[in-house]
């Protein structure tokens, strides 16, 4: 997340990645004022117009918050609220509006009163890497980009390598050309690119790589013990106890280590653990919870801003709190397990 303070109350925010936007939604709150760029219909008042039709213009607002809710699109976020200021004159002021908050469009977020866990969520920066995985063989490619928990894949790249036709005129730099047209319009500053796969064409890619003018500056690591390539095979990785130990800085990594700690307790009958709302608030309200996870499922099954009154909560005592969704296995696996699981330092009785 990009922040930059404008002065006691107000600080620009642009997300980057899908967990900017979970952290909005726990920052936000009813009585805040968002200002930023967004649409609104506005109606036709010449002669013989249609009175249901209008143009969808865009308009700069400034909106007191009245609603903040998760969009059923993980990567969006929902406000609604009352318009205090606009750049347009068919607007008036104190109508209501919906704005939706995307990655990478700039908001500016006011509050009254900044408390300590917004300070900390907002300004506190955390660095857990982001990486863009490569799984590679000479036939097929997967790409995706993981920013925290999130991860973002592109279609497959095929080689044509397997086909009768190619079998003479098969040039494998000409497919490094197409992969590494699709790792530049993924890949961002300070992202490290990790390959894998069978075979030597993920080291053969790697020596590729750094001639790419866009990519010079991008660390490499080339990952043995993945045998499979495409999206298989980055799902693969993000699955396996590779991943945890190659990637030991990123927040996938940890959240991975966190679930399976959960169930390795489980299996043991150990009650130094909790799966399910109900359980993982009753260990918080005595200070046992150590660190928790929890989904966008969560939201489904109960009300949205007491799970984030929850969290914040949690968060201010001092509690490791990561957000996960059902773009990764971590985030299924939460979601199945009631949406929120949590390690605790001593047991609950009961």
């Amino acid at each position: 997340m990009i922040t930059k303070r404008i002065d006691d109350t107000s600080v620009s925010i642009i997300p980057e990645e899908s967990d900017d936007l979970f952290t909005l939604r726990r920052v936000i709150r009813k009585g805040d004022r968002l200002i930023g760029d967004t649409t609104r219909v506005i109606k036709q008042e010449k002669d013989f117009s249609r009175p249901d039709k209008g143009e969808r213009v865009n308009i700069r607002v400034a909106l007191d918050v009245e609603k903040i809710s998760i969009d059923e699109v993980v990567d969006r976020l929902r406000v609604q609220g009352t318009i205090v200021e606009s750049d347009s004159e068919s607007v008036r002021k104190g109508s209501h509006h919906s704005m939706t908050l995307k990655i990478g469009e700039a908001v500016t977020l006011v509050k009254n009163r900044w408390n300590e866990i917004d300070k900390k969520l907002i300004f506190e920066k955390t660095e857990h890497g982001n990486f863009l995985l490569v799984g590679i063989d000479t036939s097929d490619c997967g790409l995706g980009r993981l920013s925290g928990t999130h991860l973002k894949l592109i279609p497959n790249l095929y080689s044509g390598a397997s086909g009768k036709r190619y079998k003479s005129k098969f040039n494998i730099e000409e497919f490094f050309k197409d992969v590494s047209g699709g790792i530049s319009s993924l890949i961002r500053d300070g992202d490290t690119i990790v390959i894998f796969g069978p075979g030597e064409t993920k080291r053969r890619l790697s020596n590729f790589l750094p001639d790419v003018p866009v990519l010079k500056s991008h660390k490499i690591q080339v990952i043995e013990g993945i045998d499979s390539s495409g999206e298989d095979g980055i799902y693969t990785f993000i699955k396996s106890e590779i991943m945890k130990q190659t990637l030991t800085t990123s927040k996938m990594a940890k959240v991975s280590s966190i679930i399976d700690e959960v169930m390795l307790r489980a299996n043991k009958k150990s009650k130094k653990f909790t799966m399910g709302f109900e359980e993982t608030r009753n260990a918080n309200d005595v200070g046992a919870v150590e660190a928790l996870i929890f989904s966008d499922k969560i939201f489904e099954q109960h009300d949205e801003d007491m799970i984030i009154e929850f969290i914040n909560q949690a968060e201010s005592k001092g509690v490791q709190v990561y957000a996960v969704d059902s773009t990764t296995d971590a985030g299924l696996r939460v979601s199945s397990l009631g949406g929120i699981i949590s390690l605790l330092r001593f047991s609950i009785q009961g």
